[in-house]
């Protein structure tokens, strides 16, 4: 119950006389925290290079800057940056401690790479470096002729039958992927659901589930 909740593993413990908290006084205690320390920060610019966290007033004066050049990569157990990507980390504050390589200025200002830059890397994209262009399976062949030459169709067939697999029923993500294709052909003006529609389609759903992803790894990595 509640030791479980609020002692960390190893952590020192006191005991002392009278009342202890109660779990709403502990969670109450902690947002307090919490909205104070936006408070405090909700006037402050945050650096924008990876890997500095540093706040500072709006329009400067800038601190100096220790940073990383190119986004961390989260890859299985292994975390680093990828412009230095043979100082590897294997738990969260080993990681917070590898050294930077770039040195400059702080700014709250994206160059015109960095405003369409991932945040961090994965798997995926560590893939797609290494691996040229992937060569279709003859059901997925077949799949996309049958979408009039739809690339996504095969995709959006496998991803439809893993989520089933994963608990999201085959009606819920039909009507999902049938309200983007709508938004899409409306957006469009096409009168009916052909291969750019779906491509589309495809596309969206994708970066909405990438989105999500993002948002529950951003929870867990606390990387603001």
């Amino acid at each position: 119950g509640i030791v479980a909740e609020t002692i960390p593993d190893r952590e020192d413990v006191y005991i002392c006389h009278g009342a202890s908290q109660t779990t709403k006084e502990i969670n109450d205690e902690r947002q307090a925290q919490i909205d104070k320390e936006k408070e405090a920060t909700k006037h402050l610019s945050k650096c924008v290079h990876f890997g500095c966290n540093n706040r500072f007033p709006k329009g400067g004066p800038y601190p100096v800057c220790n940073y990383h050049i190119s986004p961390p990569v989260f890859h299985e157990t292994a975390k680093f940056w990828s412009c230095c990507p043979n100082k590897k980390a294997y738990d969260w504050e080993e990681f917070q401690r590898l050294p930077t390589c770039q040195k400059g200025r702080c700014t709250d200002v994206k160059d015109e790479e960095g405003g369409s830059q991932k945040q961090f890397l994965g798997g995926c994209d560590l893939r797609d470096k290494m691996n040229g262009p992937t060569l279709k399976s003859i059901d997925d062949f077949n799949k996309s002729a049958a979408a009039g030459g739809s690339e996504g169709a095969p995709v959006l067939e496998r991803l439809r039958n893993v989520l089933e697999e994963l608990g999201v029923e085959n009606e819920l993500f039909d009507q999902v992927l049938g309200g983007i294709k709508k938004d899409v052909m409306e957006d469009s003006g096409s009168a009916e659901e052909d291969a750019g529609v779906v491509d589309e389609a495809m596309t969206i759903l994708g970066g909405k589930l990438k989105q999500s992803m993002k948002a529950i790894a951003v929870e867990q990595l606390r990387i603001k």
